[in-house]
């Protein structure tokens, strides 16, 4: 597929697919995210231009992509809420511990380099494999390992653990 052909299909489509993951979620900056992302993933497999094809394509990759990262977020909630302390159960003095924990963590992350925050970041809160980092940063994986390694080694020594 050329240029051309591409801006023609992105042109004529994006629009609807947008409006479809937007129907799906009702997050307009998903829906965007996700339309742009699905034609990014269309032209990276660098397919033959026939236009039926390629919409129905871009559209069932707009909704596995929506449905990963809706799975990713019920996943990541699920995280939050065993964080969560319950308030009933536990005493003040727990608590205090915990929101200084927390005040702990939030200070430590933000004095982190920005590659190495960067890469923790995808990887715990993104729930990213190594491989799908370093393929979004272009970076070996060798490289977000070595970010990652002293990305946990500094907050570890942060958080006295």
């Amino acid at each position: 597929m050329t240029q051309e052909e591409f801006k023609l299909l992105f042109d004529n489509h994006f629009d609807s697919i947008r409006n479809y993951i937007y129907y799906r979620s009702r997050d307009e900056e998903l829906a965007t995210d996700i339309a742009q992302d699905s034609f990014m993933k269309l032209w990276e497999k660098n397919l033959d231009f026939d236009e039926k094809p390629l919409r129905s394509l871009l559209y069932k990759i707009a909704g596995d992509l929506f449905i990963s990262k809706y799975r990713r977020e019920k996943v990541a909630q699920k995280y939050l809420v065993k964080l969560e302390p319950a308030i009933d159960n536990h005493s003040p003095e727990d608590q205090l511990a915990y929101q200084e924990l927390t005040t702990k963590y939030e200070t430590a992350l933000e004095e982190l380099s920005e590659k190495q925050r960067t890469v923790f970041l995808m990887s715990r809160m993104e729930g990213l494999k190594y491989q799908e980092i370093a393929d979004r940063l272009e970076l070996s994986v060798k490289a977000v390992e070595k970010r990652m390694s002293y990305a946990l080694s500094y907050l570890r020594n942060a958080l006295g653990r």
